[in-house]
């Protein structure tokens, strides 16, 4: 499960994944992007998704 990390100087928050949770994400990745597909089509795809993480509490 991912960790929200706040920031000490009130600055952007860091997001602490593991393993499974980037692998989660590869696997959207793939299910969304069809293969061989390049930087602007990927751009294009995912513009219209929202991958979600689950925080750990």
């Amino acid at each position: 499960m991912a960790r929200i990390i706040e920031s000490s100087e009130g600055g952007r928050r860091i997001i602490k994944m593991s393993v499974d949770d980037i692998l989660s994400i590869v696997q959207d990745y793939q299910r969304i992007v069809p293969r061989a597909s390049g930087i602007e089509t990927a751009r294009d795809y995912l513009s219209d998704t929202v991958i979600y993480v689950p925080e750990e509490l």
